[in-house]
């Protein structure tokens, strides 16, 4: 084997075992709580403090959030009119475009991903 080849190959093999750096660089929010969604904010998973986002969105509307950081796991809050304030805890924010807050009658909410 060639020394260039050799050389390829261990630098290849380098290359796929090195870690990915997943990181948030902005998302858009989608509203399926079933109330007009306010005063968003985030913070590092049981992180404080919490920070204000300046996005609100309607029942079915969504809202772009731009927001860059390193990490990914976030607990997201916010004021749903005639429910009050929700946390969705946990939130992967890395290497999505659109995170769907949903809220069903009983009051179990979650999130989605796209």
């Amino acid at each position: 084997m060639s020394k260039h080849l050799a050389g390829a190959l261990i630098f290849a093999s380098l290359a796929l075992a090195a870690p990915a750096q997943a990181a948030i660089d902005g998302f858009t929010i989608v509203n399926q709580t079933g109330g007009a969604l306010s005063n968003l904010a985030l913070r590092r998973v049981g992180d404080p403090p919490w920070q204000s986002l300046a996005v609100a969105a309607a029942p079915g509307a969504s809202a772009r959030v731009d927001f860059a950081h390193k990490d990914c796991a976030f607990d997201l809050r916010a004021n749903i009119a005639g429910v009050g304030q929700i946390m969705w805890s946990g939130v992967n924010l890395c290497d999505v475009k659109r995170v769907t807050l949903n809220r069903d009658s009983s009051g179990r909410h979650w999130v989605d991903y796209d």
